[in-house]
C-alpha cells in the first residue's frame, strides 16, 4: 500500500475508514491514497487516468461528525492537503467545494467517505448469449473407454504400460504418453473400474497425444470453457467436447475496474504501483474461476468435468492474464512479450478445471490488436470473402480488420471510453436505469427516451409509473451514440459539433453552462445534460476509429466498403443508423451493416471444439498485414476531417439516400456561444 511518512510517533498510526452507501470499511495506514483504499475494499470508483488527477471521476466526499455506531469522528481536515492536480482540476472543470478526487486525497485520520452517485461505477449489463455455430466438433480431448488385462506374474508391464498399450490400440495413435501428475491415481482407477476405464487424451498441433484424465468406467462427456476477457466484462461458455454444443453460457464484470475504468489506466496504475501487479492478476482469474463454478453448476457437472479451455483478450488483458507485466503495451513500440498462440495448462492460470486440463490462448495480431480481434476475424472470416469486408470491434481501444481473401490487414485505433460513459458527463455503462435509446423533435426539440429495465419509452404514461423500479441514472454508449445523433439531425449540434446557443430562444432544453451551451435530456431527480465537452468527446472517439479506417483503405486504394460487421456488445446494441449520421463507421448499404455479437467469443468457442480452427487462426494472423496507426503520416489529416458529422470531404450518398442530413452552416452565420466569440476574435487579430 502506498504510504506517505509522518514525521514523528505518528508514522505508526492506522485510520479507520468507512465507505457509504456500500458499508464497506477497513483500517489503513496514514498517508494512503482514498482510492487505494476504495480498491482494497472493493468499492467501486471509477478511475480513467489511472490515479493522475485528470478524468475527475473519483470524486469523494467526507461526511462530518462523530459516528456512534462507527465508534469515529469523521472530518475533511481529516484528509490531506488538497494538491495541484486537484487545484488544476477545480480550474478547469467544476469541483464541488465538499468533494476531493480519491486519488489525490490521503488519509491522514478517521473518517466516513460518501462515495457520490454520479461517482459509483454502475453495475452493467453483461451481454452473454452465444451465437449458434455450425461447425464439425474436432476438440483437442478425446474419451475414449479401455478394458485392460488385470496384472499377472508372467506379465511384469506396469499398470500405466498396460494402460497406455490398450489405448494406442484402440485408437491407432503413436507415442501416447501418460501426463506425469496421473501416475500415482492410474492403480486406484483401474481397481475402482475393476481394469475397466475412460482415458481423455488430449492432442493438439504438433504435440504428442497425452492421456490428461483417467476415470473408472464409462465416461461419455467431457467439457471445454472458451472465454473472452474484456475490459469490462468477461464471457465464458461451456461446450459439450464431443458435439461441439454449448450447454451454457455466464458473463460478469471485470473486477479489474477498480483498478482503472479503460486499459491505459490499469497500465498506468501499474507502472505507478508494480507491486500491486499481482492484485491485478490474482483479480480477473479469480473471476474467471468464479465464472467457471457457475457454468458447472448450471448443468450438474464438476470442475473435474472440465478438460480444455480457450482464452482470448486485447493485448493487456492477455498479458495480465497470462500474468505478465503490461507496461511495455503503455508506449511505442507497443512490443508484446508474446504474440503467438499459447498452449498451456489451466493450473498453471490459477484454475480449478480437472488438474490435467489443458489452456489454448489465441495469438495476438499486434501491440494494440489482440487475441479477441483474431477471434472475430476467426468467426466472421474476412479472409474467405469475395466482397471487401470490414469489422470492427469498438471498445477503449478500437480494433479493425479490413479486406478480402486476397489480402487483409489489421490495425487499432485510440476511440477511449467515451462510447462506454466514461468521458461522458451523464455517461455510465449499460445498467438498468441507463438511457439506451433517444429521439428528438425536430420542431419542439423535446426528447423521449428508453431505459434500459424498462419496455416504455419516457411519453408512454406507463413509464411514469414504473420508472422508480429502475430511476433514470445516466446514458450509456447506445444512447450516447443516439442523442448525439440525434440533436445533429435537429440542427442543435452544428456540423462540426458545436452546440448552437441561439435555440435556447426556442426551447428551455437548450441551457447556459458556462461559456457554451448544453442540452438538457432529463431534470428529475439526476440531472442529465449533453455539454458541449461530451459532443467534444465523441467526436475524438469517433474520428480516431474512422481515420484509422481510412487509412487501411488508403492502403488498398480506396474501394468501396461492401459489409461492415460490428463485433461487440457495444457494436450489436448500437443502432447501425446513428453510427453512421456520426460519422463513426464508413459509408455503407445500411442493409450491409450489422451487428455480430460476441464475435470474439463466438471465435473461442470455434478453437475450442475444432483443432483445425486453431491452425486457421494461427495462419491469417500470420498473413494479416499490421498497420500502425500512429506512424501513419496521413492519420492526423483523416481525424480533422472525420471530426465532422458525418465527415468534413466524404460525401456518405447511401446514407444520404434513406436519411436527410442538415446542410453545412454558411461561413457568415454568427457564432453560437462566447467561446466561439473568443476564437473567431483571435482569428481576426491574427
Amino acid at each position: 500500500m502506498a504510504k506517505q511518512e509522518p514525521a514523528g510517533p505518528a508514522a505508526t498510526q492506522d485510520a479507520r475508514i468507512v465507505f457509504q452507501p456500500s458499508g464497506r470499511r477497513g483500517t489503513f495506514p496514514l498517508g494512503t491514497p482514498l482510492l487505494d483504499a476504495a480498491r482494497a475494499l472493493g468499492v467501486y470508483v471509477e478511475s480513467v487516468c489511472g490515479g493522475r488527477g485528470i478524468c475527475g471521476r473519483c470524486q469523494v466526499s467526507v461526511s462530518e461528525g462523530a459516528f456512534a455506531k462507527e465508534k469515529l469522528t469523521s472530518s475533511a481536515d481529516h484528509l490531506g492537503p488538497v494538491t495541484e492536480a486537484e487545484t488544476r482540476y477545480a480550474r478547469l472543470r467544476e469541483l464541488k467545494s465538499d468533494r476531493r478526487l480519491s486519488c489525490q486525497a490521503t488519509i491522514q485520520g478517521d473518517m466516513v467517505v460518501d462515495v457520490p452517485t454520479d461517482a459509483q461505477t454502475n453495475r452493467q449489463v453483461v451481454r452473454k448469449r452465444a451465437e449458434a455455430v455450425k461447425l464439425d466438433a474436432d476438440s483437442a480431448i478425446r474419451l475414449v473407454t479401455v478394458s485392460i488385462a488385470e496384472p499377472d506374474m508372467d506379465m511384469p508391464l506396469g499398470d500405466a504400460d498396460r494402460l497406455l498399450a490398450a489405448l494406442a490400440a484402440e485408437t491407432g495413435l503413436a507415442g501416447l504418453t501418460l501426463d506425469t501428475p496421473l501416475l500415482s491415481r492410474v492403480q486406484s482407477v483401474l481397481h475402482v473400474g475393476n481394469w475397466r476405464v475412460t482415458a481423455a487424451i488430449w492432442q493438439d498441433d504438433a504435440a504428442p497425444p497425452c492421456v490428461i484424465a483417467l476415470w473408472p468406467g464409462e465416461k461419455r462427456t467431457a467439457y471445454g470453457l472458451a472465454v473472452d476477457i474484456g475490459s469490462t466484462t468477461i464471457a465464458a461458455h461451456l461446450c459439450d467436447l464431443s458435439t461441439g454444443r454449448t450447454v451454457t453460457s455466464a458473463g460478469t464484470s471485470n473486477p479489474q475496474i477498480r483498478f482503472g475504468e479503460d486499459l491505459m489506466s490499469r497500465v498506468s496504475y501499474v507502472q505507478m504501483n508494480p507491486a500491486r501487479l499481482p492484485d491485478l492478476i490474482s483479480t480477473v482469474r479469480a473471476a474467471v474461476d468464479a465464472l467457471v463454478a457457475k457454468l458447472v453448476a448450471d448443468v450438474g457437472a464438476t470442475r473435474d468435468d472440465v478438460l480444455d479451455a480457450v482464452f482470448v483478450g486485447n493485448p493487456i488483458m492477455h498479458h495480465l492474464f497470462l500474468g505478465i507485466d503490461p507496461t511495455e503495451l503503455g508506449g511505442a513500440p507497443f512490443a508484446l512479450a508474446v504474440s503467438g498462440a499459447v498452449h498451456t495448462t489451466a493450473r498453471a492460470l490459477d484454475l480449478e478445471l480437472n488438474p490435467g486440463a489443458r489452456a489454448y490462448i489465441l495469438p495476438c495480431i499486434a501491440g494494440h490488436v489482440g487475441a479477441d480481434a483474431a477471434a472475430a476475424t476467426l468467426s466472421t472470416r474476412p479472409f474467405e470473402a469475395e466482397a471487401l469486408t470490414l469489422v470492427v470491434d469498438i471498445g477503449t481501444n478500437a480494433e479493425i480488420v479490413l479486406g478480402t481473401r486476397e489480402r487483409l490487414l489489421a490495425a487499432s485505433s485510440p476511440t477511449g471510453p467515451a462510447f462506454e460513459g466514461a468521458e461522458i458527463s451523464c455517461g455510465q455503462r449499460a445498467a438498468p436505469g441507463a438511457i439506451e435509446r433517444i429521439r428528438i423533435d425536430k420542431d419542439t426539440l423535446e426528447p423521449r427516451y428508453k431505459v434500459i429495465g424498462l419496455d416504455e419509452w419516457s411519453d408512454d404514461p406507463a413509464f411514469a409509473e414504473k420508472k422508480d423500479q429502475v430511476g433514470v441514472t445516466g446514458i450509456c454508449g447506445s444512447g450516447i451514440i443516439e442523442a448525439v445523433a440525434e440533436l445533429y439531425l435537429a440542427g442543435v449540434v452544428t456540423q462540426d459539433g458545436r452546440i448552437d446557443g441561439r435555440l435556447a430562444a426556442k426551447s428551455p432544453r437548450i441551457v447556459q453552462k458556462g461559456r457554451t451551451h448544453a442540452y438538457v435530456v432529463a431534470s428529475e431527480g439526476i440531472e442529465l445534460v449533453i455539454t458541449q465537452t461530451d459532443i467534444r468527446a465523441i467526436q475524438l472517439a469517433k474520428a480516431a476509429l474512422y481515420a484509422g479506417v481510412k487509412l487501411l483503405l488508403d492502403k488498398l486504394g480506396n474501394p468501396e466498403i461492401a459489409r461492415i460487421r460490428l463485433a461487440g456488445a457495444f457494436g450489436s446494441y448500437i443502432d447501425t443508423k446513428y453510427a453512421m449520421i456520426l460519422g463513426l463507421i464508413p459509408d455503407c448499404e445500411l442493409s450491409e451493416v450489422s451487428g455480430v455479437g460476441n464475435a470474439a467469443g463466438t471465435g473461442a468457442r470455434m478453437a475450442l471444439i475444432n483443432r483445425g480452427e486453431r491452425r486457421t487462426v494461427e495462419r491469417v494472423v500470420r498473413e494479416i498485414e499490421k498497420i500502425e496507426t500512429a506512424l501513419e503520416p496521413k492519420f492526423q489529416e483523416h481525424f480533422v476531417n472525420a471530426m465532422a458529422f458525418p465527415n468534413k470531404v466524404d460525401p456518405f450518398p447511401r446514407l444520404r439516400s434513406v436519411v436527410t442530413l442538415p446542410e453545412p452552416a454558411g461561413e457568415d452565420d454568427p457564432p453560437q456561444d462566447e467561446a466561439d466569440t473568443g476564437r473567431r476574435r483571435r482569428r481576426r487579430r491574427a
